[in-house]
């Protein structure tokens, strides 16, 4: 993720692309938690993907007449992306980080809209988490911090991530959306072989 690993990735021979799900997640918590401003014990990581999201490998589910028309929870407490999320934020911010992570599948072609429940740490809140992230992403071209709520067609065939927060109560909602495609897949993949080469990261995705 070269967003957080750009020095590493330069002076590496192999870079392991980041999961789609991870990549909305990551981008979204790891400055906060870096700043101690949320809660480690309790994020909830709420995920949405597209059809596409599935990879092309044929599978009941994923034919059009079975996921049209419904939305369907699957993988809760053992997809391999949950442990992933908990893993690269931990080994960025050097806190111990588990999240509770639910990805459900929902009847279009691409995109992951993933809205993220955290409960922020005395002097935090939503405005200042969202200050937070717009300083900490000021120069990264693919990670824009937004003030309308981002929606996945906000992102659709880019290569960039939007993010905002919101109050809820006693707790902070972040929203986080990407394509899975492009910023979940091949988009992030140039972006991480510019960073190896030397190169513009924008080079073939902007």
């Amino acid at each position: 993720m070269p967003e957080l690993f750009a020095s590493e990735i330069r002076t590496a021979e192999l870079v392991a692309n980041p999961g789609c799900f991870p990549t909305t997640a990551i981008l979204a918590l790891a400055p906060l938690i870096a700043a101690k401003s949320i809660a480690l014990d309790d994020i909830i990581v709420d995920s949405k993907t597209g059809v596409s999201g599935g990879g092309r490998t044929p599978k009941l589910n994923f034919h059009y007449p079975e996921c049209n028309e419904s939305v369907a929870a699957y993988g809760l407490g053992t997809h391999r992306h949950g442990p992933e999320i908990g893993e690269i934020l931990t080994r960025w911010t050097q806190q111990s980080v588990q999240v509770t992570f639910a990805p459900h599948l929902i009847p279009m072609d691409r995109g992951i809209l993933s809205t993220i429940y955290v409960r922020p740490t005395e002097g935090w809140d939503a405005h200042r988490m969202q200050k937070h992230l717009a300083e900490f992403y000021a120069d990264s071209v693919f990670v824009r911090i937004t003030a309308a709520l981002p929606t996945t067609k906000d992102v659709s065939f880019t290569n960039f991530c939007d993010i905002t927060t919101r109050a809820m109560g006693n707790r902070v909602a972040i929203v986080s959306v990407i394509d899975n495609l492009i910023k979940g897949a091949s988009g992030a993949a140039v972006q991480n072989m510019n960073v190896m080469y030397g190169w513009e990261q924008t080079l073939g995705v902007l």
